[in-house]
C-alpha cells in the first residue's frame, strides 16, 4: 500500500427574551482539474473511460465524522472510493440524522468526464448542522477519491461565511491495494488508514481540482418566543400534526433531507393549521413556519 491526507429579517420582540435560529442555503461548484498535462499518466493517457461519481455528502455537527484523514474508511466510504456506490455512505448519514447528529443528504451529480463540474444547489442547513463534508470517486481507480470533512459554515464569531475556496488532491481510502488506474482488484488486508496521494503515482502535486461554497442567502427565525411562539405537535408523528402559533399563519413548507419540498400551504389565515403527513416517508423534515408578520420558525419534525 502507499505511504502516506441574507436575507436577514430584522425582529423588534421589546423586552422579551428569544432564541434566533438561522438558516443558510448554499451552492456548491466542483471544478475539476484531471487532465493528462496536470496528472501526467506514463501510456500518455488518462483511462479512456475516466470520470468522477457522484458528489455526495452531508451537513452536520461535530457529534460525526463521515471521512477522516488518518482514519479508517467506514464501508460507505470505502464504496464510494471503490465502485462509486452511495447506498451505504447514505444509510451511514440517516443513521446520523436519527441521532441528530446530521440534518442533509446531500446527492449530487457525477460527472461523466474527467474534466469539467458539478454543481450542487439548495444545500439548506442551520447553525445546529454548521459542517459539511464532500466525496467522490475518482473513477476508475483502485480506491481513490476527493473529500472535504466537516468544513464549518460558521467564521468564529457564528456568522455565516459567505465564500469558500478549496483546493483538492487525491485521498487513498486504503482498502485496495492497486498501484494503476484500472488495476485489478487487491484488497487491502488489514485496512490502512486514508492517505494523501498527492505527487504519488499516477498523480502529480498539481491540485486534482477545486471545490467552492457559496453562501446564496440566510433566513433568521425566531422560535420559543413568548409573544410569538410556534408550536408542532405530536413530534414524532405517524399522521398528522399540528401547528399553530400566537400570530396568524401565512404559510407552511416542509422539506425532506434532501432539500426538496414535500408539503406546502399557503394563504392558511389561521392561528391554527392541520398537516396531514402520512403519506411522507420515515424520516426527518425541516418545518419552515411563516406567520402574518412574515416571522419565520424552523421546526424538525420526525416522521414515523
Amino acid at each position: 500500500m502507499k505511504k502516506p491526507l441574507l436575507l436577514l429579517l430584522s425582529i423588534s420582540l421589546f423586552s422579551v427574551c428569544s432564541y434566533a435560529q438561522s438558516e443558510a442555503t448554499y451552492s456548491v461548484t466542483f471544478m475539476s482539474n484531471w487532465t493528462q498535462t496536470a496528472h501526467p499518466h506514463s501510456s500518455g493517457n488518462l483511462p479512456g473511460n475516466a470520470h468522477w461519481s457522484k458528489l455526495v455528502g452531508a451537513t452536520h455537527n461535530d457529534q460525526v465524522v463521515f471521512v477522516e484523514m488518518g482514519g479508517l474508511a467506514t464501508p460507505g466510504v470505502e464504496d464510494i472510493a471503490e465502485l462509486g456506490s452511495n447506498t451505504i455512505f447514505f444509510t451511514e448519514v440517516n443513521s446520523a440524522i436519527a441521532l441528530n447528529y446530521a440534518n442533509s443528504v446531500i446527492d449530487g451529480d457525477d460527472l461523466p468526464t474527467a474534466e469539467g463540474q458539478i454543481i450542487i444547489n439548495d444545500i439548506i442547513t442551520t447553525e445546529d448542522f454548521p459542517l459539511l463534508t464532500l466525496l467522490s470517486m475518482i473513477a476508475p481507480s483502485p480506491d481513490w477519491m476527493i473529500a472535504i470533512n466537516s468544513i464549518s459554515l460558521l467564521d468564529t464569531d457564528g456568522d455565516w461565511i459567505d465564500e469558500i475556496i478549496l483546493n483538492l488532491y487525491p485521498y487513498d481510502a486504503g482498502t485496495d491495494s492497486g498501484v494503476d488506474y484500472t488495476s485489478t482488484n487487491m484488497n487491502t488486508d488489514p485496512q490502512d488508514p486514508i492517505s494523501g496521494k498527492q505527487g504519488m503515482i499516477p498523480f502529480s502535486n498539481e491540485i486534482i481540482g477545486s471545490i467552492t461554497i457559496t453562501l446564496e442567502g440566510v433566513i433568521l427565525g425566531v422560535e420559543d418566543v413568548t409573544l410569538n411562539e410556534t408550536v408542532l405537535f405530536p413530534n414524532p408523528a405517524s399522521k398528522a400534526i399540528t401547528i399553530s402559533s400566537s400570530n396568524s399563519l401565512q404559510a407552511i413548507h416542509i422539506y425532506n433531507v434532501l432539500g426538496t419540498e414535500v408539503i406546502t400551504l399557503n394563504n392558511i389565515g389561521a392561528n391554527s393549521q392541520l398537516v396531514e403527513v402520512s403519506n411522507l416517508p420515515s424520516g426527518i423534515y425541516l418545518v419552515k413556519v411563516l406567520d402574518s408578520f412574515n416571522n419565520i420558525s424552523v421546526k424538525r419534525l420526525v416522521k414515523l
